[in-house]
């Protein structure tokens, strides 16, 4: 099956835009995990907001309020690229937080009390004790969320950004061959995510290797 240059184009746009949202993202998600586990309920609270608003509404509502309600709100004309970025990275944080608060609750308390008996502060029993131990814990949910923002991506469309999907309705106005165009589009996200995953298992697996 031979792959228009415009959809080739459209991969590069989408595998941008997902790899910028994931890394913009855990940014985002290590900041309001640590958070939502501080002592301190003016930071819990407002990072406990932030999740529970992104994770209760839809996707699409963020891609356009960043596209067509921040510039009325500040005046800041966005692209549809840095809109998409920023609603993507802003979503994929509040899902990542659960993923990183998540493997940290889950280390055993005991390990917690055995760094305080060493005289280690919080901030350093995070560092070297508990963050190495549950990060083996966190590998599956974070690709699993990473899989699941590439393929939000395609919501980008929406704002005319030339990622996989907008670049197929492109192809198809022209064509008017949507069977072969949107297979092709389905086949190209299935071999990008299928190579990730198996990328992931083989990291996985020499983490669990590694003890």
């Amino acid at each position: 099956m031979e792959v228009a240059p415009g959809r080739r184009l459209g991969l590069v746009g989408t595998v941008r835009i997902a790899l910028i949202s994931i890394v913009l993202g855990v940014i985002v998600g290590m900041a309001l995990a640590l958070m939502r586990l501080s002592h301190h309920k003016w930071l819990r609270a407002p990072a406990t907001v932030f999740v529970e608003f992104y994770r209760n509404t839809p996707p699409i509502v963020h891609f356009f309020w960043f596209f067509y309600a921040l510039p009325i709100l500040i005046g800041l004309n966005l692209d549809p690229y840095a809109a998409a970025v920023l609603a993507l990275s802003t979503q994929s944080g509040a899902f990542y937080a659960e993923v990183f608060r998540g493997g940290i609750v889950s280390v055993e308390r005991g390990q917690w009390e055995a760094a305080s008996a060493l005289g280690m502060t919080r901030r350093a029993a995070l560092r070297r004790i508990i963050v190495p131990q549950a990060l083996r814990r966190m590998v599956a949910p974070f690709v699993e969320r990473s899989f699941e923002l590439t393929k939000t991506t395609a919501l980008a469309s929406s704002l005319a950004y030339a990622e996989l999907l907008y670049q197929a309705q492109q192809v198809n106005s022209i064509t008017f061959r949507p069977m072969e165009t949107y297979t092709t589009i389905a086949v190209m996200y299935f071999i990008l995510l299928f190579t990730a995953s198996s990328l992931a298992r083989v990291a996985e697996r020499r983490l669990a290797q590694a003890g």
